[in-house]
């Protein structure tokens, strides 16, 4: 299988810009576009649709939690059906633009805390999986996780995640934060060439652990996101 690289984009707000689209669009073969709980809004999520369609770029649903205060980096108590419901509502919302630009959804993908819950909590994993059966798309999420193991129990197509621009622990998991930091490029694509090639992701304190690599993700507010996709572009060509 082709390793892709994806991108968390189509953040910004009203007036507010969040990381450079437009420059992450000639890199990247997917965009996970937010779809308004966590972040953008619709004049946003048609600029990205749009932006992605005429790049060529695969369009994924990038649902978070309701809390644009916090971009969805705050962990919420919520029901299997509460979020079902809440990633029902996104994704909907994101497919009206996608119908629009007559493109297809490619899969979902939970943003943020919502991801991370998925990760850990079985019932929430069980309503990212009950909305993406109504959609009838893959589901990417990461390795030795819930995300794994309910999301291919259940019959979704699962697509194995690596980040370009965050920290994992010495267990495999990742390092949460609330602003990212720019990262240094030839690393984190050294990084990422290691997960393909051994199936070793390399965590903050030097040591690896277990991880398989379909798609590499870079966020689109990391500070310095254009050069750290170009590096892992360049160097994932071999695989890409």
């Amino acid at each position: 299988m082709a390793v892709t690289l994806n991108c968390d984009m189509g953040e910004s707000f009203g007036l507010y810009k969040v990381g450079d689209d437009m420059g992450m669009m000639p890199i990247i073969d997917v965009a996970n576009v937010a779809c308004g709980f966590h972040a953008s809004d619709p004049d946003h999520m048609h600029t990205a649709v749009r932006s992605a369609k005429a790049s060529g770029v695969k369009i994924g649903a990038h649902p978070g939690l309701p809390d644009i205060q916090g971009f969805g980096r705050r962990e919420m108590r919520m029901t299997r059906e509460e979020v079902r419901n809440t990633i029902i509502y996104q994704v909907g919302a994101l497919a009206g633009f996608l119908k629009a630009e007559g493109v297809e959804l490619h899969h979902i993908k939970p943003h943020g805390s919502l991801y991370f819950m998925a990760m850990q909590q079985e019932a929430i994993a069980h309503g990212v999986c009950d909305a993406a059966e109504i959609f009838g798309v893959p589901l990417f999420g990461m390795t030795g996780t819930l995300h794994e193991k309910i999301y291919q129990e259940r019959g979704i197509p699962f697509v194995a995640e690596f980040y370009a621009d965050l920290d994992y622990d010495a267990s495999g998991k990742l390092i949460l934060t609330r602003v990212h930091d720019a990262k240094d490029p030839a690393e984190m694509a050294e990084r990422c060439v290691r997960a393909i090639r051994e199936g070793e992701g390399t965590a903050e304190d030097g040591s690896f652990f277990p991880v398989r690599c379909e798609t590499i993700c870079v966020h689109s507010d990391t500070p310095n996101a254009i050069e750290i996709a170009r590096a892992v572009r360049t160097a994932i060509a071999p695989w890409h």
